[in-house]
């Protein structure tokens, strides 16, 4: 998971191509100007089983990975504001 944790500030949004909740969050996020990486779970080896840890087994996205290691499930831009403290 190390690997996936992003810089402060930032969050790194583990998504697919084809999740309305995924791009309606990006929309959201490139609206307000918070950064983030996307890591599509369909192409990158390993993701969809790291988000199937983070979520008690089930593939759910967008899930997010914050600076402090901490996650959130198809969280709101308020909320992934308010965790980054911006």
């Amino acid at each position: 998971m190390d690997t996936f944790t992003p810089a402060a500030g930032t969050i790194t949004m583990f998504s697919t191509t084809w999740c309305g909740y995924c791009n309606r969050l990006k929309k959201q996020l490139d609206a307000q100007g918070i950064g983030y990486t996307e890591v599509n779970i369909e192409e990158v080896e390993g993701t969809a089983e790291l988000v199937e840890q983070l979520n008690g087994g089930n593939q759910t996205v967008p899930t997010v990975l914050f600076p402090d290691g901490t996650a959130a499930t198809n969280p709101s831009a308020a909320q992934v504001k308010a965790k980054l403290g911006l």
